[in-house]
């Protein structure tokens, strides 16, 4: 009798999804940027750990070093691994939150330098969308989500808005929920410091 796998039980649409995170999670663990669906936008993404496929991604965009970019991570507890404190009232915050919540905290770790603000600070949402928190724990690392297009242009709500130079100038364009055509809001904005004050920067 041959053993089964973990994707036999899936339905057609699972599998496909499981198939793309695994290759998408194989280029990004080698450095190679991706092209995917976030729970906001479709988003450039890389390891964020690793400066050189930060850079990569800067390039792409042709974007200014000191704007910085997000990161997502797959859950709360993930946060804690890339930020020097995460306060208690933050879990509260991720919980309730019924948009994506981007929040930035005081100051980032084990993260690829140009990803911090000046002032050593950094945004990270915990996603909830079905790949990109798949992705994010198959990878076991923090990913860039930034959105895909060139700096200084409309961001790309929906795959067909997507630019060809883009399109070209990644490793690999995920191919899952390209015919998507729901238009996901953009994530609220919070700035949360180390003693529990928070102040929005985007609704």
């Amino acid at each position: 009798m041959e053993k089964k796998t973990k994707t036999d039980n899936l339905n057609a649409s699972e599998r496909k999804m499981a198939e793309e995170v695994a290759k998408a999670a194989d280029i990004v663990k080698r450095g190679g940027l991706i092209l995917y669906p976030t729970d906001t936008v479709w988003g450039i993404g890389c390891d964020a750990s690793n400066p050189e496929a930060v850079r990569k991604v800067f390039e792409l965009k042709r974007r200014a070093d000191n704007k910085a970019m997000i990161v997502l991570v797959g859950s709360a507890d993930d946060v804690a691994c890339y930020v020097e404190s995460m306060p208690d009232v933050a879990h509260d915050l991720i919980e309730v939150s019924e948009k994506p919540l981007t929040i930035v905290y005081d100051r980032g770790v084990r993260l690829a330098p140009a990803l911090l603000g000046e002032d050593g600070s950094v945004g990270i949402r915990v996603t909830r969308e079905a790949f990109s928190a798949s992705l994010c724990r198959r990878l076991r690392r923090p990913l860039v989500s930034t959105s895909a297009n060139i700096s200084g242009q409309p961001a790309p709500a929906l795959f067909p808005e997507i630019s060809e130079e883009i399109l070209n100038g990644v490793d690999y364009v995920v191919d899952y929920r390209r015919d998507d055509l729901s238009r996901r809001q953009p994530s609220t904005v919070m700035r949360l410091s180390s003693g529990g004050v928070f102040k929005v920067l985007r609704p």
